[in-house]
């Protein structure tokens, strides 16, 4: 069984992405990882060659920012890195440039992607998400943070990444058929310097709204107000081996009152019927093979 990593970045030192925490993460399980490094004004490029220099290939892109439909220059690069994997891989594995896995979870990952290796039905693997918010003792409990989402492919140029690379498709607009299992993807993306966190909210809803949106819809401001959120819990895990040398950096500060819940009702309606095992109104951009 050959595995191949995959990614794409651009302006990872600009934004403070943990990609190098990211890539570092999954790379026991990868024989190989491309990654697409789009133009950037920092030193990513130089960053991403540092990692692990035996296995990773690097594809420069440019990025077209004329895309404003929906995020979609994202499933672009996305398909630049994935379509640079040659044939003889038979699992790719992505993770973006906020997400990382817990070494806990990477004997579970390697032994379903050797149980479904021959199972033809098998399009992917399903990850389960826990989403940091604010800082990283506090995890999004809230509907419209994704529970779910496909991060192991076939090597099956049939694939390819769907809307905003959120996840994946196949064919003709199918969803992928997938084994749902035991082991979460750790997404960072809402935990950032205040700043970094503020540049990113005004340069990367470009990729999906034109100016007028943005001048109407995203505050100008020097750093991000992480106070307008409606629901979160205090994260009582631990954080990836990877994550803790960034986790002692934090030169910020982010306390959330527990008691401070603004759920909306449709989204208590959602949470009621999930512990009846229930998934009611949930985005499912998946089939699971039983």
């Amino acid at each position: 069984m050959k595995v191949c990593g995959f990614t794409f970045i651009r302006n990872a030192i600009k934004y403070d992405y943990p990609v190098v925490e990211a890539i570092t993460s999954i790379l026991p399980l990868c024989d190989k990882f491309v990654v697409a490094v789009g133009n950037s004004e920092d030193g990513t490029r130089e960053l991403i060659e540092k990692i692990c220099p035996e296995k990773i290939e690097i594809v420069d892109t440019v990025w077209d920012d004329s895309l404003r439909e929906g995020g979609k220059v994202l499933a672009v690069e996305t398909n630049k890195a994935f379509r640079a994997i040659d044939d003889s891989y038979d699992w790719c594995f992505y993770i973006q440039g906020d997400e990382v896995v817990h070494e806990k979870y990477l004997p579970a990952i390697k032994t379903a992607m050797e149980q479904n290796l021959n199972d033809s039905r098998v399009d992917g693997l399903l990850f389960k998400y826990k989403h940091f918010y604010g800082s990283y003792d506090y995890v999004g409990t809230s509907f419209h943070w994704y529970r779910n989402e496909i991060r192991i492919v076939r090597n099956n140029k049939k694939i390819y990444s769907y809307r905003d690379a959120q996840g994946f498709r196949k064919d003709d607009d199918k969803k992928l058929n997938v084994k749902p299992i035991e082991a979460y993807v750790y997404h960072y993306g809402w935990v950032k310097d205040p700043f970094a966190m503020q540049r990113k909210q005004e340069d990367f809803n470009k990729l999906w709204h034109d100016e007028k949106w943005i001048e109407e819809n995203v505050q100008k401001a020097d750093q991000f107000d992480y106070s307008n959120i409606d629901s979160l819990s205090k994260f009582d895990g631990t954080h990836p081996q990877v994550m803790l040398d960034r986790i002692a950096r934090l030169n910020w500060k982010f306390d959330y009152d527990l008691s401070c819940n603004r759920t909306a009702f449709k989204d208590k309606m959602k949470a009621f019927f999930e512990k009846l095992g229930l998934h009611v109104g949930q985005y499912r951009n998946y089939v699971i093979v039983k």
